[in-house]
């Protein structure tokens, strides 16, 4: 009989105690798909006497997860407790120098040390795997690294935080303002304990450097990441989007220009009746350009203990297998330093403000913009009070470098009563 592959679990909060019910409840069809049993045979977690729901009576436990990294009834190591420093990253290398293969859903590690981790594990020749630290379910590291490897790949581009899109979705269909939707999304639980890591971009903004790695053959760039939240979208930027036939997102999007690599994560305004345009709650969708294939769009949950839990056993069941790939598609040693691109690939952008209501006052911001080489589509003032007048403004396609110009010199004229929102019109 072939020999099982042997699982140690560390971290067995919502995603772990997934992989714990799929090997135990899928335990033969995992048999006939790779081969061989998958079992687990160790666990480690901050609390031995939690309920977890699921019963741990058959595995060893290890209080600390280095050791059970490097225990002699291990073959892979499931890392899914997070932390890019501390517990996570000394058990992954401890794992890797005691000859195991790595499975981990922790994109905010990878992004930080991937390109260290990956060198290391592919010298000593084992794998590390990381479906699940990207749109949750979606197959999209696969698809890159595999279905893909045909293509050269254009662009990358996605909504990779279904918290984000959650409160913007929310936002537009319930017509209610974003910090009473964030309060709403904290009560239920869908933000990190940092909520930054959502609202800010930071955690999509790792899933992007990733993704970038593989689709460009780069070293991962997590700090070449442009990185703007949406803290600052408000209820009317939602409606006056609407209004233009768009809607916004909390973009991510890569691309290998002539002057380097772009990766940006910020909301954008997106045509509503794209693919993009039309996802709503916390569904995550990441859109892949190659030269041969054309654009393909995976779509699908991103979080959660179901679907993270899916990524998971799939790079389990491939290392069951015997399939063994680097782990950004190509040798870790052979990828490119990331060229960071100067400047970003021009776009029209939509900028709200408020201007004093005097005399003059647009005709000011008309010439800062013209003054700095931004042409203006169209232009429109909204409602009006006594104290200032909201007017909103198309740009024609241009470089952020001289939008922030123009801005800098608008805040000069002494017209504006309120920062302005810029943010970019991105083509689907």
């Amino acid at each position: 009989m072939t020999s099982p592959l042997r699982l140690g679990i560390a971290g067995l909060g919502t995603v772990g105690v997934g992989v714990v019910r799929i090997v135990r409840q899928k335990a033969d069809m995992l048999a006939a798909r790779t081969g061989r049993p998958v079992v687990i045979t160790a666990v480690s977690a901050r609390s031995r006497d939690k309920d977890r729901g699921v019963s741990l009576t058959d595995y060893a436990w290890e209080d600390d997860p280095v050791k059970l990294a490097v225990r002699d009834d291990v073959d892979v190591f499931v890392e899914l407790m997070g932390g890019h420093e501390g517990a996570a990253k000394d058990a992954i290398e401890a794992a890797i120098a005691a000859g195991k293969d790595v499975v981990t859903a922790n994109k905010a590690l990878l992004a930080h040390h991937g390109q260290a981790l990956a060198e290391t594990a592919e010298a000593a020749g084992q794998v590390i795997r990381f479906e699940a630290a990207v749109a949750g379910g979606i197959p999209v590291i696969k698809a890159l690294t595999e279905g893909l490897a045909g293509n050269e790949i254009t662009r990358v581009m996605g909504v990779m935080n279904g918290t984000c899109n959650y409160i913007l979705t929310r936002m537009q269909d319930a017509g209610l303002p974003y910090d009473e939707v964030f309060a709403e999304a904290e009560a239920l639980g869908y933000l990190e304990a940092d909520p930054n890591l959502d609202v800010g971009g930071i955690d999509a903004g790792h899933k992007l450097s990733l993704l970038s790695a593989i689709a460009f053959g780069t070293e991962v760039d997590f700090d070449g990441v442009e990185l703007e939240g949406i803290q600052r979208v408000s209820i009317d930027d939602i409606r006056q989007a609407a209004d233009m036939g768009y809607r916004i997102k909390l973009l991510g999007v890569a691309q290998m220009t002539g002057r380097g690599l772009e990766q940006r994560m910020s909301p954008c305004l997106v045509p509503d009746d794209s693919p993009l345009g039309q996802l709503q709650g916390g569904t995550n969708m990441v859109v892949i350009e190659g030269d041969a294939v054309g654009q393909v769009v995976l779509r699908g949950a991103g979080a959660g203990e179901g679907p993270t839990a899916s990524a998971v056993m799939g790079d389990v069941c491939d290392i069951a297998r015997g399939f063994r790939l680097t782990t950004f598609g190509q040798p870790a040693s052979e990828l490119a330093k990331a060229k960071r691109a100067q400047s970003n690939s021009p776009a029209p952008y939509y900028l709200r403000m408020s201007l004093k209501d005097v005399p003059g006052a647009l005709a000011k911001i008309a010439t800062a913009l013209g003054e700095h080489g931004v042409s203006i589509d169209r232009m429109r003032q909204t409602r009006h009070n006594k104290e200032d007048a909201p007017v909103l403004i198309v740009t024609h396609k241009t470089q952020r470098a001289a939008l922030d110009q123009a801005i800098e010199a608008m805040g000069r004229t002494g017209v504006m009563t309120s920062e302005p929102v810029a943010l970019r019109i991105e083509t689907v």
